[in-house]
């Protein structure tokens, strides 16, 4: 065979071999692997959030023993930011470029996900279910960003309409994290107070590094609140409520799903959590959804670490997750970011574990074409950690 016969059939021959092997494909896919990140405070202030990472990873796991999705694996790699924006911005991006992720899920945190937002954006790298309620994931909106989790915003208009309308209350205050975390609450009460001719009897300002917060409560106490909502770190509610006990300061508590996960809370509060009532975004541990049993069997049983927790925040993790798995099963042999995009805005009431899921096609003036979820229902914390349902799941507007 001529010298030009051989060059055209070893072309012919890597040619080949690439395409098998997945080479030339979406960054991040392999023919029988999809690589996805995520980051999540395992330590610092939010390590009680942490598990919302390992609950992905079972999820991750749980559906790579079923064989995968289309023929491939899902490659997770999580890593551990202590809920600080420049190890957040400095991981994804070594992560990035160096492994090569297809997509991101979840990561916990408004302000460590700011850190990041626009990095893949400009990149045009998918980013599904950030585990925080921020409007600066919809508002605007970003082609490659969906959101899963209820706004903050919507919350706290959930929390004080069911305060004034169903419990008759009229003083309402509200102890936030000085970010924008606590400022999306703050918003949220703002304007739903303001639909019933109220205002905020008390505005107490945290810092996710403040360790004395009792200067924060007894402003709350001289604001003589009946309900104060809670929109800080679990460790900084868990501290509002014990100091408030201590000054006799009787109130009702209210709470952003971030603090809804009653089994933990009742366990680092010692018990003080009895009482609070909380908005949530997704069906109680305990309840008989077949689809949440099935979670807990075959994830949680089968793969969670020893001295795991079932609970909220630990399925959370599934719960953002689950948009972007169906999208990827939708997306058949061609998975693409631009694929992937398509199938996210084709899903309508998707519902997993959450509240029902729906996007639209991408429209710059449009938040709600990135805002997957906008429902949620409220709970009261019991004895024992249980969850007492105040409400049905509706949509706040």
């Amino acid at each position: 065979m001529k010298r030009q016969g051989w060059v055209l059939l070893l072309a012919g021959v890597m040619l080949l071999i690439g395409l098998v092997a997945g080479v030339g494909a979406e960054e991040g896919v392999t023919a029988t692997e999809i690589h996805i990140g995520q980051w999540g405070p395992q330590t610092g202030p939010a390590a009680a959030w942490g598990s919302v990472a390992r609950g992905t990873d079972a999820y991750f796991k749980m559906i790579n023993e079923r064989g995968g999705i289309n023929g491939r694996k899902l490659i997770h790699h999580m890593f551990d930011d202590a809920y600080n924006p420049a190890k957040t911005k400095a991981g994804v991006k070594e992560l990035q470029e160096g492994t090569g992720m297809f997509a991101w899920v979840s990561g916990v945190g408004t302000a460590p996900g700011l850190a990041v937002r626009d990095y893949l954006m400009e990149r045009g790298v998918p980013w599904v279910g950030p585990s925080a309620g921020s409007l600066h994931w919809v508002d605007p909106p970003h082609k490659y960003l969906f959101a899963v989790y209820p706004l903050y915003a919507l919350e706290a208009r959930a929390l004080c309409r069911y305060a004034v309308a169903n419990m008759g209350k009229q003083k309402i205050a509200i102890i936030y994290q000085n970010d924008d975390y606590g400022k999306n609450g703050l918003k949220g009460a703002r304007e739903e107070l303001a639909r019933h001719g109220i205002e905020l009897v008390a505005e107490v300002p945290v810092n996710v590094t403040d360790s004395d917060l009792k200067p924060h409560v007894m402003k709350l106490k001289k604001s003589n609140a009946e309900v104060v909502l809670l929109w800080t770190t679990v460790r900084h509610a868990v501290m509002t409520v014990g100091i408030s006990k201590a000054m006799r300061f009787q109130t009702q508590f209210m709470s952003t799903s971030t603090c809804s996960d009653f089994p933990l809370m009742m366990h680092i509060s010692k018990g003080a959590w009895e009482g609070v009532i909380a908005a949530t975004f997704a069906e109680l541990p305990d309840s008989g959804y077949p689809l949440l049993q099935t979670y807990k069997q075959e994830a949680f049983d089968q793969y969670a670490a020893k001295g795991e927790r079932w609970g909220l925040f630990y399925y959370a993790g599934i719960v953002f997750a689950e948009p972007l798995v169906e999208a990827i099963r939708r997306c058949g042999d061609d998975v693409t970011r631009e694929r992937l995009v398509q199938e996210l805005e084709s899903l309508k009431d998707f519902k997993g574990i959450s509240g029902k899921i729906s996007y639209k096609p991408f429209d710059p003036n449009d938040p709600s074409c990135r805002q997957g979820q906008s429902q949620t229902f409220l709970v009261q914390c019991m004895a024992g950690g249980k969850a007492k349902q105040l409400t049905d799941w509706a949509t706040i507007d």
